[in-house]
């Protein structure tokens, strides 16, 4: 019924939307990955100067494992870059670094929707867990109550998703002035940085149009209860 059920279609074009994002990502990561930057400087160097330059010398850098699994943790003050970025003096490397350097800066100056997000974390993780199954279970018992719980922990994961959408476009933004002012790539370089990070935050924009088709698919399902 709730796979298979017209509303479904509804969610066609974000599918679409979603593939072509994650395509152009890994296309262009692919490309700048195997760029080296004229300066020589790996992920790891640009981030470190970056974060010192930033009054952030406390924020300390680990390798994880994984492609693209680079993150800051807030609660740790931690700044994981992965494999192919930590030791890499790629473009990519340098781009994606100094965007996770983006992410600590915003927390040390307390950027609005990064704190709200950080808040939000624990509510959507048990929303987004629970949301289908109440909506779902709902059907099955004709609960009224039971599926507006579903949808009203679903739109928690909307919200999240819409709020992620400035701090990963503000963290990019201060990565890209980042590496120019302070010369860690030339001019030309800082434009492919530029087209990986604009072709990761597409993914984000797949990921919130996902979520508030989705959302409009439970809403117009409740209604044909």
């Amino acid at each position: 019924m709730f796979f298979w059920d017209p509303t479904f279609i509804l969610l066609i074009p974000a599918l679409i939307l979603a593939a072509w994002a994650q395509g152009k990502l890994s296309r262009t990561y692919a490309r700048y990955s195997k760029e080296r930057s004229a300066r020589g400087i790996t992920g790891a160097q640009a981030a470190r100067r970056i974060l010192d330059s930033s009054g952030l010398s406390a924020v300390n850098i680990e390798r994880v494992a994984g492609n693209l699994t680079d993150h800051y943790d807030p609660r740790s003050k931690v700044l994981r870059l992965s494999e192919g970025v930590f030791g890499s003096d790629s473009i990519a490397a340098v781009g994606i670094a100094a965007h996770e350097v983006g992410h600590a800066i915003q927390h040390k100056n307390a950027y609005a929707p990064l704190s709200i997000r950080n808040a939000f974390v624990p509510v959507v993780n048990f929303g987004s867990f629970m949301a289908w199954p109440l909506f779902i279970l709902g059907f099955l018992l004709r609960t009224p109550l039971l599926i507006q719980l579903g949808i009203l922990f679903f739109s928690g994961a909307v919200l999240f998703q819409l709020i992620t959408l400035p701090v990963e476009f503000d963290a990019s933004r201060r990565a890209l002035a980042q590496i120019s002012e302070g010369g860690y790539l030339t001019a030309e370089e800082v434009s492919g940085a530029r087209r990986v990070l604009n072709a990761a935050a597409l993914t984000y924009v797949a990921a919130a149009a996902m979520a508030i088709l989705q959302l409009l698919r439970m809403i117009l399902l409740s209604r044909r209860r």
